[in-house]
């Protein structure tokens, strides 16, 4: 039994040997949905491990957290959030995980659209906030893991640098839609950042969050300023009911232009599998609907 033990010991101990020092000392760290998981994994590299709450394909609007959720907070040195009003579900798990992890926020610095008395959540949409989560990011890490500082700061500034092509890719792709055109129907109000930052503009059945009830009122007002505004085009979202833009694109005459990502990634075999994806997918299916008649 001694001679087991000694074996298991030398096992071990070569196992260990054999992982680099940086993974052994990677620190836990907790994304609340998909997109701030790829950006944390942008940011912290090989340094940290990264659970995600909401992941691709969830709606964070009306996720229900399980107890596996309320582990993951438990084990990790950092929670990373939103904020806005967007995991509204999110201080009674981690209250109720009993972790002692600390609570950064992405959005921290964001002046918040308003819509109706509420913040709009959805400011990663333009990608100048987006580069702003990221800066908040790295200063989480940072905090969280001091031996860390240079490489945050690295893998942050290389980021940052495809997040500024990425911006010149959006302005070059709507300046190629005629002005008069720059108009879209989408299932909810996700995306008054990214109208705000390139010159667009949303309409929206439902508000900023996809709890909220769509009246046959509302429905009968967008169908109305859909046909008399010529609204060219309607698009899907990757997290929301598609039966209601297209009963408005058939009521309308307005094409259903594709599908746009708002709340959440795809997973790896998917269109939009990380936040740049995500991003060019959605200028692409745009610029196509709005630039032919």
């Amino acid at each position: 039994m001694r001679r087991f033990f000694q074996t298991a010991s030398l096992v071990l101990t070569a196992l260990t040997a054999t992982i680099p020092a940086h993974a052994q000392d990677r620190i836990d760290v907790v994304a609340s949905f998909s997109i701030l998981e790829d950006f944390v994994r942008n940011v912290g590299g090989d340094r940290v491990a990264v659970a995600t709450l909401v992941g691709p394909g969830g709606d964070a609007h009306v996720y229900t957290p399980t107890p596996a959720d309320a582990k993951k907070i438990t084990d990790a040195k950092l929670v990373i959030i939103n904020g806005l009003g967007f995991e509204g579900w999110l201080p009674r798990l981690v209250k109720s995980s009993g972790g002692k992890a600390e609570i950064a926020t992405a959005t921290k610095g964001i002046a918040p659209r308003k819509l109706d008395g509420h913040a709009d959540p959805h400011a990663w949409q333009a990608v100048p906030n987006a580069k702003i989560y990221v800066a908040n990011i790295r200063d989480a890490l940072t905090a969280a893991d001091p031996a860390g500082a240079d490489a945050y700061r690295g893998n942050a500034a290389a980021y940052l640098a495809k997040l500024d092509a990425l911006d010149g890719e959006i302005r070059a792709g709507v300046a190629q839609i005629p002005p008069e055109r720059r108009k879209v129907i989408s299932t909810h109000d996700a995306f008054g950042y990214f109208a705000q930052a390139y010159g667009l503009a949303f309409i929206a059945p439902q508000g900023v969050s996809t709890e909220s009830e769509v009246s046959a009122k509302d429905i009968a007002s967008i169908i109305k300023q859909v046909k008399a505004e010529k609204l060219p085009a309607v698009f899907l979202e990757n997290i929301s009911d598609p039966r209601l833009m297209r009963r408005i694109a058939a009521e309308t005459g307005a094409k259903v232009g594709g599908s746009l990502y708002s709340d959440s990634l795809t997973d790896e075999k998917g269109e939009a599998p990380t936040y740049i994806d995500m991003v060019r997918h959605n200028i692409k299916a745009l610029t196509s609907a709005l630039t032919t008649e």
